[in-house]
């Protein structure tokens, strides 16, 4: 169990380059005014960034007119599930012959991925702070194989239940695409963004991330990713 534990612990201190968030910012509010908040900084973030030629996010320029007719993600087409959970899909960058990603699979994904805290600030609801949850588009290079937030094995999970690895929002949306089954060398094309409330995330449950110093409770996160490749998981990592 000790070395279970410790295995994890390592996974999870990977995840991430953080920055410790401004102490302002962790006033924390009522659940009802959270989800509220979420709703709308996911709303605010949608009009103010947009896709670049490989499917990248990119905020708006402050002191260029180069990016005003480019058009922004919430012109984009989008579908918002019942958990609150938005999904964007870029249009011409799904695989036309892509494989079903199922709940227990192993994925390969290549994604940068933001953990960002939605408050009210100067009048204005908006991500007000946040840290790089995952980035292998400016990091390694190739996909991240077997995230725990995605399905945690019999081996990471030990005597705790999946719930508490596993971003459920995240999961759920990522079913509705399919891989591209791709080799780990070749070009991202990125096939678009998930947005996953902090109530279909970690809310203020219990998770992994307790263990170490960064808390991840209250938190959207917004995935930019592709799905490389699946692979069925052997019985034995159910």
């Amino acid at each position: 169990m000790k070395r279970i534990i410790l295995v994890a612990t390592a996974a999870v201190l990977t995840l991430s380059s953080c920055r410790k968030d401004d102490p302002t910012t962790q006033t924390s509010v009522d659940i009802a005014t959270q989800n509220a908040y979420d709703d709308q900084a996911a709303a605010r973030f949608l009009t103010e960034n947009y896709l670049d030629n490989q499917g990248n996010i990119v905020p708006y320029s402050a002191t260029s007119t180069a990016d005003d007719n480019i058009p922004s993600l919430a012109t984009m087409n989008k579908e918002t599930l019942p958990s609150g959970v938005i999904i964007i899909r870029r249009a011409n960058a799904q695989p036309a012959n892509g494989k079903s990603i199922g709940a227990t699979d192993v994925i390969r994904i290549m994604h940068r991925t933001k953990a960002l805290l939605a408050r009210e600030k100067d009048g204005i609801v908006q991500y007000v702070s946040g840290e790089e949850f995952k980035n292998t588009l400016g990091g390694s290079g190739t996909p991240e194989v077997d995230p725990f937030y995605y399905y945690a094995k019999k081996s990471v999970r030990g005597t705790h239940d999946r719930s508490y690895f596993e971003i459920e929002g995240f999961r759920e949306a990522l079913q509705t695409f399919k891989s591209a089954e791709l080799p780990d060398d070749a070009n991202y094309n990125l096939q678009g963004v998930i947005i996953v409330p902090s109530r279909a995330a970690y809310a203020r449950d219990a998770n992994v991330f307790d263990r170490v110093d960064m808390k991840f409770n209250d938190r959207t996160f917004i995935f930019n990713f592709q799905v490389y490749k699946t692979s069925d998981r052997p019985a034995a990592e159910l």
